[in-house]
């Protein structure tokens, strides 16, 4: 028996696809033209089909590249932005392709992985970006655990306080929280030089 890598998203990749809203993107968008150089790199950790973050900033001429566990999702990317550099395989064991970003976005992501991945994902990336490197990131500011809509598994955010700590031990240093149209929470940090 092989083990889900993608945590579900396998089995509701086309029902996630379908319903992928825009929600989120404006935030993403206005976040890489403030914080990143134009065609910066920048790293989609958890990219999904690539519809619409991925592809939003592919657009606006940063250089994009995406990994994610569901082999369908990573064939909707390739399908949806072919030139774009995408990988299938875990964040946790992620090689986020042998070099490092000026910029590393998880949008939707961070919180579906249980506390100790969630601390190792966070320190992969942190030592995926140059220094003075931007991560951006959604999940509450709560502690708080809920199951997944989509997929049924739990869900959990460290909450505020525990994901700046875990920031700090990681290198990175927590700018600002940002909220986007629908309300979800996202964490701004910058890789100490």
């Amino acid at each position: 028996m092989t083990t889900d890598q993608s945590l579900g998203w396998e089995a509701i990749a086309e029902r996630f696809i379908a319903i992928r809203s825009e929600i989120g993107t404006a935030l993403v968008r206005s976040w890489a033209q403030e914080r990143l150089v134009p065609s910066s790199p920048i790293v989609d950790v958890g990219c999904g089909s690539g519809v619409p973050i991925a592809k939003a900033l592919n657009d606006d001429g940063f250089v994009v590249f995406g990994i994610d566990a569901s082999r369908s999702l990573v064939k909707a990317f390739r399908d949806n932005l072919p030139a774009v550099p995408v990988t299938c395989e875990p964040a946790q064991d992620s090689s986020f392709f042998r070099r490092t970003f000026e910029g590393a976005i998880s949008i939707g992501l961070i919180f579906l992985l249980d506390a100790n991945d969630q601390k190792r994902v966070l320190g992969k990336i942190a030592d995926a970006l140059d220094p003075g490197g931007r991560l951006l990131f959604s999940a509450p500011q709560r502690a708080c655990e809920w199951n997944d809509t989509l997929t049924g598994r739990a869900s959990l955010s460290l909450g505020a306080d525990a994901y700046t700590t875990r920031l700090n031990r990681v290198g990175l240093d927590l700018v600002r929280c940002l909220t986007d149209d629908g309300g979800n929470n996202y964490y701004d940090a910058v890789r100490r030089r």
